[in-house]
């Protein structure tokens, strides 16, 4: 369905559980969560069969896509969404949002439209009215959603008891525009013509008085003004014969009125130009992942049995937004490391490695994190990438150990024999035993020079070797000792045999 982040066709986005209740759809949720990039949202909502599906579609450029539907029965189930590439603002994201017909009598669930027509308001960036016919009291009387906004949205977390939300949902709000469908009537004030939006302005004019039937008339327009600061209208004449609107999707630009095709255009052009990126409190520019985030935040709520909460579904959302950068950085840190670490290595060419991955990873956090403010998530990314730093630099002092290791055994192998055949257990052997530690020692050092554990290795294994040098030394003095005994013997033995005899006494008899 998505191509390069981008969808060929709708697919729904919220629609009713098993059970009856509100959720996103995962393929939905999945298509949102890869797109990274700001996004322009557009919902459209209205009565219906009142149109509203054909204007996404040439919105989306397309001349089939969602859903137009050719009989009295609401075609739209729940909000579909369609996801294209902004035609003006590179880099950014046009969604498309077309929500099911609202006051279809076959559903009997007016609370499920209401909740259609406020996720719509809390997701888009302009929201369009579609009606038929005229903006008239009765059209106005239709559009009650609108007042019932205060009671089902709620902009801060705690209100104060005589505190007036009404004010704040102007600053929040998506820009508001109406599209009169099938308008018949000539734009005139008497004898002088009107513009569209001086039209709708008109409508919006309020009564003077405070009886219950001027209350009531002024209701649904006192918040269409309270609650959208921009406001824009354009009328629609009939776009084809009431014979072929039942095959709208077949019909080709020529075979459309063209008085109609001008005025679909200029709307796309109005809403391309003019609909603004999405934010949310405190100015804070929606990815698509964070719009998907968004859309669970609230339907959740209203699942829930609450009022979605501008204030909480803020705080909600960067919690998400930011555990998903932290998540997404750290795993670009990881990666990046795994990918150009090559154990062992200079602990310099290391760190230089380290310090460029921890950049890139700092950089996709800020481009995912939402409202982290106080940097608790930043600092939290920081502590687990100094974290896995220092994993690998272990690992890569005991892959240098391992290494130094290997031609510690290799090169010392000559004197493991010679003391294995005791060559060293003679006179003269300690010296000869130090000369050939000195000389391998040399030779190791060499074949190790760039290993960070090589004198390490080589200090652990020269004391390993201590009591055997000592050893051979007490043998080599041991003999040395012996021999000089026996030389002493040898020499006083000959200088005994040099020595001449003594004349023995002569004793005679008597004469």
């Amino acid at each position: 369905m998505a191509c390069g982040g981008f969808m060929s066709a709708p697919v729904c986005f919220i629609e009713n559980d098993e059970n009856g209740k509100l959720c996103v759809r995962k393929e939905a949720k999945d298509i949102l969560d890869g797109l990274n990039e700001p996004v322009v949202v557009v919902s459209v909502v209205g009565l219906y069969r009142t149109g509203k599906s054909y204007l996404m579609n040439r919105l989306a450029g397309q001349q089939t896509g969602f859903a137009l539907g050719s009989t009295i029965e609401s075609e739209t189930k729940g909000i579909w969404m369609w996801c294209v590439p902004h035609p003006n603002k590179e880099g950014h994201t046009l969604v498309l949002l077309d929500t099911e017909g609202l006051g279809d009598v076959r559903k009997g669930d007016e609370k499920h439209d209401t909740w259609i027509f406020c996720l719509a308001v809390l997701l888009s960036s302009s929201l369009v009215y579609n009606s038929l016919g005229v903006i008239d009291n009765t059209a106005l009387e239709k559009l009650h959603y609108v007042t019932e906004l205060t009671e089902n949205i709620r902009v801060k977390a705690e209100v104060g008891q005589h505190e007036d939300e009404s004010a704040d949902f102007i600053r929040v709000f998506p820009s508001f525009v109406w599209a009169v469908r099938d308008f018949t009537l000539q734009l005139k004030k008497g004898d002088k013509p009107i513009t569209s939006d001086d039209y709708l302005e008109g409508a919006l004019e309020l009564k003077q008085g405070s009886s219950p039937q001027t209350v009531q008339y002024n209701l649904p327009r006192s918040c269409l003004r309270n609650f959208f600061a921009v406001r824009k209208c354009f009328v629609f004449p009939r776009p084809a014969s009431m014979e072929s609107m039942w095959i709208m999707e077949e019909l080709t630009e020529k075979e459309l009125e063209s008085k109609f095709l001008e005025q679909a255009n200029t709307f796309c052009h109005y809403i391309y130009n003019n609909s603004k990126t999405k934010t949310v409190s405190g100015g804070r520019t929606i990815t698509g992942t964070a719009l998907g985030n968004l859309a669970e935040v609230y339907v959740e709520a209203i699942r829930s049995g609450n009022v979605p909460c501008l204030e909480n579904a803020v705080v909600s959302l960067a919690k998400i937004q930011n555990v998903r950068a932290v998540e997404e950085a750290l795993q670009l840190y990881v990666t990046e490391l795994f990918n150009l670490v090559q154990l062992p290595m200079n602990p310099e060419e290391l760190s230089k490695i380290h310090t460029v991955a921890e950049k890139k990873a700092v950089e996709v956090f800020i481009s995912v994190s939402f409202n982290d403010n106080d940097q608790i998530y930043q600092k939290e990314l920081m502590g687990k990438i100094y974290d896995e730093y220092q994993q690998m630099c272990q690992q890569n002092y005991d892959a240098s150990r391992m290494q130094c290791e290997e031609v510690l055994h290799d090169v010392f192998d000559t004197l493991e024999k010679g003391i294995s055949d005791r060559s060293y257990l003679k006179p003269g052997g300690s010296q000869k035993y130090i000369d050939m530690l000195r000389q391998l020692s040399e030779e190791y050092r060499a074949r190790t020079d760039s290993q960070i554990m090589s004198e390490a290795v080589l200090s652990k294994f020269l004391k390993t070797k201590e009591d055997i040098g000592n050893m051979i030394l007490q043998a080599d003095q041991s003999l040395n000792a012996a021999e000089q005994e026996k030389e002493d013997e040898d020499r006083d033995s000959k200088a005994a045999e040099k020595k001449p005899k003594e004349t023995e006494p002569v004793t005679g008899a008597g004469i």
